[in-house]
Formats: structure tokens, C-alpha cells, sequence
């Protein structure tokens, strides 16, 4: 297993609409595993494949000692919404908004052998499961927010001191990078995300 880097805000990925998997194999097993530690190291409580450079519909999830993996989500949400609650992104260091989301969501997928998978969540699961599956549709929780949170949002990415941000960030999570080969040094133009942590 590996500690991947993570992407930021302004990576093509990020936007990009993730493909299905169909290759229940060797490879997405090592993805999985790469993530799942690249999210613990990272303490998130979610991740989605996206922000790891992998354009594939596959996310992570970690909460109150329980961490699993969906491979292809679909989500089922509820009509009703819960109390809005602040998230951040693991892609966006440093910003933090309230966001709304729904209240429960059914999520059925696949485990990483291809396993179908099905559970209901609320509350805080029901959140991350919302997050990240928005990043396998190319959406960012700035996306969902509106009026002055959405314009606050905005200028603080856009701020000067934001790069000083991203930098701090990546400082920090460069001596844990690794790869298939060992530890090694973040690729010139990755970067690392630390947010309300997915």
C-alpha cells in the first residue's frame, strides 16, 4: 500500500465526470488499498478516486472506527434534508462552509471483487457518501453553496495567500508520499488537499 497524493482545486480530474469500473481486478484491489491508507493518513472521512488522479467511480469512507470502500455508488436520497453542517475538501485546503445536504441516503454498489454492496446512511455517513460521490460527477461542495457563503468561498480560493495555503498543505504530506516503488517525492505540479476531511 501507498500513500497517493492528493489533487487540488484547478486539476482538470477534479472536474471530469469519472467512468465506471469494469475491471474487478489486481488493479483496482491496489487502488483501494491505496486510498484507504492515503485517507488515513490524511485522518479524511472520505475519498473518492478523482482526487487521487484516478478517473474511476470508486470511494473511500472512514467514521467512529468503520471504514469500507464502494465501487460504482448509486445513491438513493431522501426528500428531506438534514441540518447543514460544515464540510470541507481534502482538495480544497482550507476552506470550510456549511453545506446542505439530504438527510439519508440508500448507497448500493460493488465491494473491490465485484461483490454487490448495499447500506443505508444518515447523518455524517449519508454526507460523505453525498461528498464524494459528488466528486465522481465532477462536483465540488463549493458547487452547492450559495449566495454570500458561495462569493466567501470563491474569493478565498482565489486570494493570494490561498498558494501559501496549498503550500503549507504540501509541505506537510510530501515525506508520506509513496508509491509501488517506495517512498518517494510529490511530481512536480501535484499537490495535497487537508480540508474538513474528505
Amino acid at each position: 500500500m501507498a500513500v497517493l497524493p492528493i489533487r487540488i482545486i484547478g486539476d482538470p480530474v477534479l472536474r471530469t465526470v469519472a467512468e465506471p469500473v469494469t475491471d474487478f481486478g489486481p488493479v483496482l484491489k491496489r487502488l483501494v488499498d491505496d486510498m484507504l491508507e492515503t485517507m488515513e493518513d490524511v485522518e479524511g472521512a472520505g475519498l473518492a478516486a478523482p482526487q487521487v488522479g484516478v478517473s474511476q467511480r470508486v470511494f473511500t469512507y472512514q467514521m467512529a472506527g468503520e471504514r469500507g470502500h464502494v465501487v460504482n455508488p448509486v445513491l438513493t436520497l431522501s426528500e428531506d434534508f438534514q441540518d447543514d453542517a460544515i464540510e470541507g475538501c481534502l482538495s480544497i485546503p482550507g476552506v470550510a462552509f456549511p453545506v446542505r445536504r439530504r438527510a439519508r441516503a440508500k448507497v448500493a454498489g460493488f465491494d473491490v471483487d465485484g461483490n454487490p454492496v448495499e447500506f443505508d446512511a444518515d447523518g455524517l455517513l449519508a454526507r460523505i457518501a453525498q461528498h464524494e460521490t459528488d466528486h465522481l460527477d465532477g462536483v465540488l461542495f463549493p458547487d452547492r453553496l450559495e449566495g454570500e457563503d458561495r462569493r466567501a468561498a470563491l474569493r478565498s480560493m482565489r486570494s493570494i495567500n490561498y498558494n501559501s495555503t496549498v503550500d503549507a498543505t504540501l509541505a506537510k504530506r510530501s515525506a508520506h508520499v509513496g508509491s509501488a516503488f517506495g517512498a518517494g517525492q510529490v511530481a512536480p505540479g501535484a499537490s495535497f488537499g487537508a480540508g474538513a476531511r474528505t
